[in-house]
């Protein structure tokens, strides 16, 4: 017999994140949403303007091998995440089980799911199988924690994404990897696990945090001296590698905000350093913090201080950067790209980040605010521009509407994601990796300049174009009828409360 499930709040359709958070609430998600509410902080603003958190836990099941992603929710959300995951080189398919106001509201949907997840369950294909419930179907209490741990010895995994309960898509990777991490480590309290493939004969760094491919193996390099070998990279490419994860000596939260991955770890008996070995400061004191851990002798240390600081002192002195620069983005490692960026040289006034303070980003933060920077967490797209506004920066970094915005402005721009967050950061390599880029951009001001003369005088807004009698805007028509929208979005959204 499927298990009862609350009516749907607005039949299948979409509400506003009041009335569906108050549904799932009433459905029997209340304590999901407070974990989430406690793991991600909101303020000053209850959701920055990220993509669908769901695309991010979706992308970290698509990485992993042999692991089967089922979504469950609105077909509209659904083929947005599956086109957005597969514009970023996802390369397997995403199992989807569809609904109705009907399977919805009898518990149908529940059964379609577990009927849906039997099928997928072989084992000769997939460890794992991780199901997810969108929106509306984690509104209307869809209960996932109820599907059996396995299926023919395949693990099941169901997590809640909800958009009115978790902040953004780089949290929701840590929604995932926390509850991977936590199916892991009860295995392994259990009993023997499979090993990994390849096992170091040192003690390992767990490293947390989606990283550029080339950083894990120079950070392996400095760790070498101080008798340490760099772990797994958390969220994973494969199931046994959270064994080895777990197994370490200690955990490098390079991606200050894996809550839920944290507590994992923790309940593991395992320590956890914040910041990453990025630029010379940073570098020296990670490698303090790291081997402090894990007991090392100074010595020792110091002899992998002694051998790659001058180095990535020399890379950032061969290739300086020199202008103003304001930082913002949605990806968590905006901080460490703004440490690295004001060691080559440049001038970093602002640094915005979607993500929540925690303690494990407080030792960036305190070195930025040293160095004139001002941090501001859970940034709102109207601060990040507000911070171009106020600095007049030479480069503006951030997400796709401040980069428009900026170069509105003529003023030369960034996206964070594809042309930053695709470089190595960490040790010597990362020292001189984003002058390239950054210094080129730089550069083009004069291009701006030409742009902005050539176009002067066309207009822009409701006077954008070549007319023959220009167009008059009427500002006084939209605020005639702004109260009389507002009214009617205010009723649209009281529909089903």
């Amino acid at each position: 017999m499927a298990p009862p499930i609350a009516a749907a709040p607005v039949e299948g359709g979409c509400g506003s994140k009041d009335t569906m958070r108050s549904a799932a609430e009433q459905a029997g998600k209340s304590g999901v949403l407070a974990r989430y509410a406690a793991d991600y902080p909101v303020g000053p603003h209850d959701q920055p303007q990220s993509m669908c958190p769901a695309f991010g836990s979706l992308r970290v099941g698509l990485r992993m091998r042999r692991t089967a992603s089922v979504l469950s929710g609105s077909a509209c959300c659904v083929y947005g995440l599956t086109f957005t995951s597969h514009f970023y080189g996802a390369k397997r398919t995403v199992g989807y089980v569809p609904f109705s106001s009907e399977t919805l509201v009898t518990g149908k949907l529940f059964e379609d799911i577990k009927e849906a997840v039997e099928g997928l369950a072989d084992p000769a294909l997939y460890d794992t199988i991780i199901v997810t419930n969108l929106c509306v179907p984690t509104a209307s209490g869809v209960p996932l924690q109820l599907l059996p741990d396995q299926i023919n010895g395949v693990r099941v995994i169901g997590i809640d994404v909800p958009g009115f309960g978790v902040p953004t898509h780089a949290e929701a990777k840590d929604v995932l990897a926390g509850a991977m991490l936590n199916y892991a480590r009860k295995e392994a309290e259990l009993g023997p696990v499979a090993a990994p493939k390849e096992r170091p004969d040192r003690p390992t760094v767990t490293l947390l945090g989606e990283m550029f491919p080339a950083d894990p193996p120079g950070i392996g390099l400095m760790l070498a001296p101080l008798g340490l070998a760099a772990g797994p990279v958390v969220p994973t490419r494969e199931w046994r590698e959270l064994y080895s994860a777990l197994d370490c000596a200690v955990v490098g939260a390079i991606h200050p905000f894996y809550t839920a991955s944290v507590r994992e770890f923790q309940a593991a008996g395992r320590t956890v350093v914040g910041s990453a070995p990025v630029g010379r400061d940073g570098t020296a004191a990670w490698l303090d913090a790291i081997g402090h851990a894990c007991g090392i002798a100074q010595s020792k240390i110091d002899e992998s201080k002694n051998r790659f600081l001058p180095a990535i002192a020399a890379a950032l002195a061969a290739r300086p950067i020199n202008g103003r620069i304001t930082v913002s983005g949605y990806e968590g490692s905006e901080l460490l790209v703004a440490r690295l960026l004001i060691e080559s040289g440049a001038n970093v006034p602002y640094v915005g980040t979607a993500c929540p303070r925690t303690v494990w980003s407080d030792p960036d933060r305190e070195w930025l605010e040293a160095h004139g920077a001002r941090v501001q967490y859970r940034a709102s797209l109207e601060q990040d521009i507000a911070a171009v506004e106020e600095f007049g920066p030479a480069l503006a970094i951030g997400t796709t509407p401040v980069v428009q915005y900026a170069k509105q402005k003529s003023i030369p721009s960034l996206y964070f994601t594809n042309l930053i967050s695709a470089r190595p950061l960490m040790g010597p390599a990362g020292a001189g990796s984003l002058a390239m880029v950054v210094n080129a951009a730089l550069a083009n001001q004069h291009r701006f300049d030409r742009m902005t003369a050539f176009f002067d005088g066309v207009g822009s807004g409701a006077t954008a174009g070549v007319w023959e009698d220009t167009p008059v805007d009427h500002p006084e028509f939209k605020a005639r009828y702004a109260a009389k929208r507002i009214a009617a979005a205010k009723a649209e959204e009281s529909v089903g409360s």
